[in-house]
């Protein structure tokens, strides 16, 4: 895994990954603001308790949601605080905005932050501008930065499309981005590709849900096979009935424990 240039930001990435061999499975839970909550009742601590037991490397979580959970989950996981926030229910939900900023998740104790990035949305300018300015940030204050970068908008036809995956993932790099989550561009070789042309560490967002589990599980497997840093897999994870034994089987694969037939 390729390493920012500050102690602080080495050492919080270090923390990050807990398996100690550069691969990081990551549980996005910050579908909240966007479409509602992620669990039916109040049980998302619990839910972050079964991750940190399964061995996830760290939750994505939104600045309010932190200060409801117990803190002594994150003794053996590490918390990703996002920046970035727009509902299904605006005009433009494509149209992701800053609600925080590096020193606040710095307060809660993160040890990473994220943003996200629209590339070809009608407000990319905006989005584009806040990821540099979010990138100074984090090298000022020695944290490191996740860019979820997605080819979304009115011209885009094919959001998976391998150049439009292998741009965003560069541009996040140009702009000072430490580590980058894109789409899956569709197959291991274009994956590769991706990985090949990215100065940073690439982990692979886990999409729509997937019924089928051999489908699922091999996806996983043909990523990490392509070289990417692992995966940051959300919605398959904590919709499925039992989230943690789920989520520890998909890190055993990209952390090489479990080994799926090519």
């Amino acid at each position: 895994m390729s390493r920012p240039q500050s102690f602080g930001a080495r050492l919080r990435l270090d923390r990050i990954d807990r398996n100690g061999d550069g691969r990081l499975m990551i549980v996005p839970l910050d579908h909240s603001v966007a479409d509602g909550p992620v669990t039916p009742d109040d049980s998302l601590d619990d839910l972050v308790a079964e991750l940190a037991a399964a061995r996830v490397d760290a939750v994505v979580l939104h600045k309010g949601t932190v200060r409801h959970l117990n803190p002594k989950n994150f003794v053996s996981t590490s918390l990703i605080v996002h920046l970035s926030a727009s509902t299904s229910h605006a005009p433009d939900p494509d149209a992701k905005y800053l609600v925080t900023s590096v020193e606040a998740a710095l307060r809660l104790g993160a040890d990473a932050v994220s943003v996200h990035v629209n590339m070809g949305s009608q407000q990319e300018a905006a989005q584009i501008a806040d990821l540099s300015r979010t990138a100074e940030e984090t090298e000022r204050w020695g944290i490191p930065l996740m860019a979820m970068m997605y080819a979304r908008g009115p011209e885009i036809e094919d959001s998976n499309d391998p150049e439009l995956v292998l741009h965003s993932a560069t541009l996040a790099a140009d702009l000072g981005a430490d580590v980058v989550k894109v789409s899956y561009p569709g197959s291991a070789s274009a994956m590769a590709d991706v990985v090949a042309a990215c100065p940073i560490p690439v982990v692979v967002a886990g999409g729509p849900p997937v019924d089928d589990k051999k489908v699922l599980m091999e996806r996983v497997a043909s990523t990490v096979r392509a070289g990417a840093a692992g995966l940051a897999m959300g919605r398959n994870i904590f919709q499925h009935p039992n989230p943690g034994r789920l989520a520890r089987e998909i890190g055993d694969v990209v952390h090489g424990r479990m080994a799926i037939a090519a």
